[in-house]
């Protein structure tokens, strides 16, 4: 079975925020989350909406980048980890990442594609590109069956969210030719 592909345009660090919010809402526990992207590109960003969305205050959410990992309790249990200072495989299983991919654990890693090894091959895949200073376009794939499961929650998520937010000003996901956009 070939892993589901997804691209979603966010043009804003609030749409960015609101797409993250939405995949909170739509996370069932034991997801991992694989975040890449350069630097500045809204991993961050796209954290806090994860929070927000899970219950948690997303003015609490910070960069784990000098600490490595941050963790918040909410709906679930989200662990927040960032790979950027990390050097090694060798560093990277010193901080006990595997440890966090069991249970109802939520575990949300910026910089997963520095060590694809240590992953679990069930993941959710999710890269985020600048297309302008302040635009980007996050591009999902779903490998195995938990983050298929997700990924399906998260398009019906956001065939929801366009439609109850069709007559608000808030940051909308609208969906044109098969493929989501954010207005």
């Amino acid at each position: 079975m070939s892993p589901a592909l997804w691209t979603v345009p966010l043009p804003s660090r609030i749409a960015t925020e609101a797409f993250g919010r939405i995949i909170g809402q739509s996370l069932a526990g034991g997801e991992t989350l694989a975040l890449s992207g350069e630097l500045g590109a809204g991993k961050t960003a796209l954290v806090r909406g994860i929070a927000a969305g899970l219950g948690m205050p997303p003015n609490q959410v910070t960069s784990p980048t000098f600490v490595l990992i941050h963790e918040y309790a909410g709906r679930l249990p989200l662990i927040h980890v960032d790979l950027y200072r990390l050097r090694s495989a060798a560093e990277a299983e010193g901080i006990g990442l595997q440890e966090y991919f069991q249970g109802n654990i939520v575990t949300a890693i910026e910089w997963a594609d520095k060590f694809p090894d240590l992953l679990p091959s069930d993941r959710f895949e999710l890269t985020l590109q600048h297309n302008t200073p302040t635009t980007r376009t996050a591009r999902m794939i779903a490998h195995g069956p938990r983050a298929g499961t997700l990924f399906a929650a998260l398009k019906q998520a956001v065939r929801q969210h366009r439609r109850a937010a069709a007559s608000t000003s808030s940051p909308k996901i609208s969906t044109r030719r098969g493929r989501p956009r954010t207005s």
